[in-house]
């Protein structure tokens, strides 16, 4: 998992509420084994009409939000069923931070599991932020993770919440997989205890 310390981007806004994981990635494309390759089918039934072709009116068609790596969104973001593959669909694309004034909790957890910061803001810090992205001149934002802050370079300035554990787990690139990987010592000391138990 790739450490989260401080992260400047542009931003995307996304301002629909109740976004749920199968207008993340639809249910068609989750056969694939891998976490990567699901990038491509990210809001895939917004971004493409019924022939395949783009969505000219949808926000990352659009020349400006091109490279956006944080994404902005309404209230209740990553609702539904609790498929890891949306978080995934959004890393692959490359995003690393949702800002929204709420998310799906399963789908948060599974977020900060895999690399990307959930930001919770308020929902007129969000409103805010939708009225600096509608130039479509590539506002940047930064999320510091250290500082608990979002900020850009025009004044705006918003704290958000978020645990210590998992604070502490973004910052360090740590996975469940790789916090087990921090006991290897004990695990490997128990696992020779008890084979010489069985013997």
């Amino acid at each position: 998992m790739l450490p989260f310390r401080k992260h400047t981007g542009i931003v995307a806004p996304l301002d629909r509420p109740n976004v749920d994981t199968d207008q993340i990635i639809p249910k068609q494309f989750l056969k694939r084994i891998e976490r990567t390759g699901f990038g491509e089918f990210l809001f895939y039934d917004w971004r493409y009409n019924s022939k395949g072709e783009p969505e000219a009116s949808f926000v990352l068609n659009s020349d400006a939000y091109q490279g956006a790596t944080i994404l902005v969104a309404g209230k209740n973001f990553g609702c539904g069923s609790s498929r890891e593959h949306a978080p995934w669909a959004l890393l692959d694309y490359g995003f690393r931070a949702i800002i929204a004034p709420s998310f799906a909790d399963i789908f948060a957890n599974n977020c900060m599991k895999n690399g990307i910061v959930p930001v919770v803001l308020s929902e007129s810090e969000i409103e805010e932020l939708f009225r600096r992205t509608s130039d479509g001149q590539g506002y940047q934002v930064t999320v510091d993770l250290e500082r608990r802050v979002v900020e850009d370079d025009r004044g705006f300035s918003a704290s958000f919440v978020i645990d210590d554990f998992n604070r502490h787990c973004l910052m360090e690139g740590l996975d469940d997989i790789a916090l087990t990987q921090q006991y290897e010592p004990q695990i490997v000391a128990y696992e020779a205890r008890r084979a010489a138990w069985r013997e």
